[in-house]
């Protein structure tokens, strides 16, 4: 791009021009050729270091106040830094005619992802956010990522406030939108499901008239959402009014689903390398938009058994003979409920464990969630609950009063990770579920380091 393009994008003008190969947020990768954005963070606030990127030989710097030291004529003032950035990615893809694919959904929508990444692939090089790169930073990098190379994108939308949706999609500007859910993430921001739903449909804002709109129909509140300008198509696995359905579902062990998708364009076979009838959900919304992005539809079912599951998404480990389910990138009642039933029905020769500690951002009704949750995770096949975290002691009391008779709450996760070196045996199912800001991977990276000298 040019300095001009970048300084027009933003609503701004510069003296002189140059061209510009990067955009970057980090001053110690400032150098010629890049333009820096300033970034206020909780921790840091990126205007602090506009000198020292200027310094480096940054062609312009993106700040939101005048910089002392810094020659006026390099710096380009902005109301907000992260704003500024997102339309900066957004100048960027304008330059790309290729469809866009833009995922957002309160649980289920870096698989989904991930999902339609790997049906895209099977006609089109591809390109989607990597990890958890789903926010108001991720989002624009993940656009500076864009080559002539690229036929298609996929691109996950993250968010914890009203406005930030519209300002990811008007940059993304997708080609087919797909909501996965609408849960109670995010809850104690928005006060409720209602609102949460309309901060998802804020996708819709930076999608063109007559684009397909993916929609879960087995969640009550997208199976009732109607548009005058996209072409909603629901997919689900309970709701008969859903164009795009999943039927014969069967689990095969331990680590495969197969289920017949029956749409518009006819009946096909599928099989997916992940257990759980979430996860045929967020098959389902990939098959969908393969198939109306052009792919035909044999391949796009067939395309569904390459994905992969990233991070610590139901990534399966053998330990001593018994299984962990590493499940604690994020969690929600929803998406807890899911894991749960999952556990429930995965193959065992042993007990059937569930590590929990606490799901963040629900606000006032946060406790009375756990205990529910609680309540429903007795209900299933699972021999013994193992939490921590001060909310789960209510998912604990949960469970106790439904009737679970091995249920216990540690007071840190230390204690935790002691009592499951001595509990779990050959043959145990242990999955691990909590939300990310409660690191509890911690406990498993203590059990894999004491489990070394066992």
């Amino acid at each position: 791009m040019r300095l001009s393009e970048i300084a027009g994008a933003v609503g701004s003008s510069v003296s002189f021009d140059a061209p510009v190969r990067s955009v970057v947020t980090d001053s110690r990768k400032a150098c010629a050729g890049t333009v820096f954005v300033a970034i206020r963070g909780e921790a840091l606030d990126g205007n602090d270091f506009a000198a020292q990127a200027l310094a480096n030989g940054a062609e312009a710097a993106v700040v939101e106040r005048r910089i002392p030291g810094a020659d006026p004529a390099r710096c380009i003032i902005v109301p907000d830094g992260k704003r500024a950035l997102i339309k900066i990615g957004g100048a960027y893809r304008g330059r790309f005619q290729i469809p866009f694919v833009g995922v957002t959904g309160s649980v289920g929508k870096t698989t989904t992802k991930e999902f339609i990444h790997a049906v895209l692939s099977a006609k089109y090089h591809t390109l989607k956010n990597e990890g958890n790169q789903n926010n108001e930073i991720g989002v624009p990098n993940t656009l500076f990522n864009l080559t002539p190379r690229h036929e298609a994108a996929v691109i996950e939308m993250g968010m914890s406030g009203f406005g930030e949706i519209r300002d990811l999609t008007l940059a993304v500007r997708p080609s087919v939108g797909v909501i996965t859910s609408i849960g109670v993430s995010h809850i104690e921001m928005l006060g409720s499901r209602e609102n949460i739903l309309k901060a998802k449909l804020e996708l819709l804002e930076g999608m063109p008239d007559g684009a397909p709109l993916l929609l879960c129909g087995d969640n009550d509140l997208l199976a009732a959402v109607r548009s005058d300008r996209l072409r909603v198509c629901l997919y689900g696995m309970e709701n008969q009014d859903c164009q795009i359905r999943a039927v014969n579902v069967e689990q095969h062990g331990e680590d495969s689903t197969s289920f017949v998708i029956a749409s518009p364009w006819g009946s096909h076979a599928a099989s997916i390398p992940i257990i759980g009838r979430h996860n045929v959900l967020d098959a389902l919304a990939a098959f969908g938009t393969g198939c109306l992005l052009g792919i035909e539809p044999a391949a796009a079912a067939a395309a569904l058994s390459s994905y992969r599951s990233t991070g610590m998404r139901q990534k399966q480990v053998p330990w001593h003979g018994a299984t962990i389910v590493e499940d604690c990138y994020n969690c929600s009642p929803d998406s807890l409920r899911a894991a749960a039933l999952t556990l429930a029905a995965y193959p065992c020769r042993g007990k059937r464990v569930l590590v929990l500690s606490d799901m963040l951002e629900l606000g006032e009704n946060a406790s009375a969630m756990h205990r529910e949750c609680g309540a429903f995770i007795a209900r299933q096949e699972i021999d013994l609950l193992m939490a921590c975290g001060p909310l789960s002691s209510d998912t604990v009391e949960g469970a106790d009063r439904a009737g679970m008779e091995r249920c216990c709450h540690y007071p840190d996760q230390s204690s935790m990770a002691e009592a499951l070196l001595h509990a779990i045996r050959p043959g145990d199912v242990v999955w691990f579920k909590a939300s990310r800001g409660m690191k509890l991977e911690d406990v498993i990276h203590t059990l894999y380091r004491k489990g070394e000298s066992l």
